[in-house]
């Protein structure tokens, strides 16, 4: 017989876990953003596909960031609290990433002697 609420529980563990992380890595993104520090992401090639986006495009993504971080209103101690906050989610959603993986494969357990 099927134990549906432990199912539950499960189904619910997961996503929770999911939502959390994924939340935090956005807040993470975004408290970048507002730190004046906006991720820019390279144009890529792919052998057999089409490229994303272009080197011209890339560069004006490059100078409307740099033009948006110069007009922030925000003070230079706020905007290094950002920076140090979008970290600590980056760092955050990685460890937990990887105490996911931990609880998820038993082997790891016996580095720690949990087994």
């Amino acid at each position: 017989m099927i134990d549906w609420g432990a199912f539950v529980v499960v189904f619910i563990a997961a996503f929770l876990g999911a939502t959390v992380i994924v939340s935090t890595y956005a807040l993470g993104i975004r408290l970048l953003t507002i730190s004046g520090r906006t991720p820019i992401v390279t144009p890529a090639e792919f052998t057999d596909a089409i490229t994303v986006i272009s080197p011209a495009e890339a560069k004006a993504a490059a100078k409307k960031a740099a033009k948006a971080a110069k007009k922030s209103p925000l003070t230079d101690g706020q905007k290094q609290a950002a920076f140090i906050g979008a970290w600590s989610c980056f760092v955050f959603s990685a460890l937990s990433v990887l105490v996911g993986i931990f609880l998820i494969v038993p082997a790891l357990h016996r580095f720690l002697g949990i087994a």
